[in-house]
Parts: structure tokens; sequence; C-alpha cells
């Protein structure tokens, strides 16, 4: 569930590094950079770019509608065209089938079922329709953290990629222990890294 969701789950990052004096110029050149491309009328595989959290086709941000107050709302759109593993075996059989029947032969060699596999991966791929996902973030720019709406680890991963790429900064996931350290004095720090594990049976 995302941001505007009545629920919600979400991950915590720590936004490494400082931001520039300019960096409400520097965020509007970088989204506008980085922003959603279609590939609905295309071949291309895979796209990635950020849109606005009110609206997945909303890839211009009208009067910079990504900044509130002192936090970046961004949703990052994810599209992928894929083909089924099963789909393109079953593609491949068949005309595996019909150019045997057609120039009967008993059997195709390697380079002839590696070129069948070729066509129909590339026939399969015009055919599919790019499946859509979408990630909502908030990035609170007086602390430098960082929440993202979701638990999916590779979607985590192409956000900590992609962040980096557009705003050349760095993310890192804040694990309960890493939240606790943050967040005490030198004395509960010194506490902290001496706990251990305890058996609780």
């Amino acid at each position: 569930m995302g941001l505007l969701s009545a629920s919600a789950t979400f991950v915590r990052y720590q936004v490494l590094g400082d931001p520039p004096a300019n960096f409400w110029d520097l965020v509007a050149d970088k989204v506008s950079r980085f922003a959603f491309k279609d590939i609905d009328d295309t071949y291309d595989e895979f796209s990635i770019g950020w849109v606005s959290v009110m609206n997945m086709f909303d890839a211009e941000f009208a009067y910079a509608s990504y900044g509130v107050a002192d936090y970046v709302c961004l949703t990052m759109r994810v599209d992928e065209r894929k083909v089924s593993p099963k789909v393109l075996k079953k593609f491949c059989l068949k005309e595996e089938e019909r150019i045997k029947r057609e120039r009967q032969i008993p059997k195709l060699n390697r380079h002839q079922k590696l070129e069948i596999k070729e066509n129909m991966q590339l026939m399969l791929m015009k055919k599919a329709v790019p499946v859509p996902a979408t990630y909502d973030l908030i990035w609170n720019l007086s602390d430098s953290s960082l929440l993202f709406f979701s638990t999916n680890q590779k979607a985590q991963e192409l956000l900590e990629d992609f962040f980096k790429d557009t705003f050349e900064l760095h993310l890192m996931l804040q694990v309960p222990y890493n939240l606790a350290e943050s967040m005490l004095d030198t004395a509960g720090r010194q506490a902290l890294a001496n706990i251990s594990p305890a058996v609780l049976v």
C-alpha cells in the first residue's frame, strides 16, 4: 500500500550526504531528467522513472507537485514487458514442429533452435503489454530520512540504484539497531553496543 492509502507498510532509509544550497533547483532538474518515459508504443522491455504521487500518468509535475514544505514526495514507476518462459517454450516447439514438417527432416540442429527461440522471443515481446508497478516515497529534508512504501527487496534495490543515479546521493537502510543508535546519546550508544541476545524460554 502506498503513501496515500489508509494503511501502509514502509521501510526507512537515511539519505547520506548533504544536499547543495540550490537544492530545489537541483530537484527540479533531476526529477525532470529522470521522469518516467512510457514504453507502450515501443518494443523496450523496461522503463523506470519518477511520476507524481497523485497520478501515475503525470511525469511533468506541474507547479513542482513533488515539493511539499520540507518534503519531497515522489512515486517510482517501473514498467516491465515480460514473456512467460512457458509461453516462449510453447511457441518455440510449435515453430520447430512446423519447420520439421515443412522441410521433412526428423530434427533441428542447435543453431536452428537458437534462431527460432530468438525470433519467437522478439515476436512475443512485441505483443506483450508492459506491466506497471508504482512505489511511493517521502523524503524528509529536515532530518535526511526517507520512507519507501514497499518491503519488496527487488523494489528496494531498484530504488537505491535509481535514487543514486537521480540525486547522486546514497541511501542507507535503517534497521532498528541503526535507528536506535541515531536516537541515543553517547552513553546510550555504548550501552547499545554492549547488548547481547537473550533467551526468553
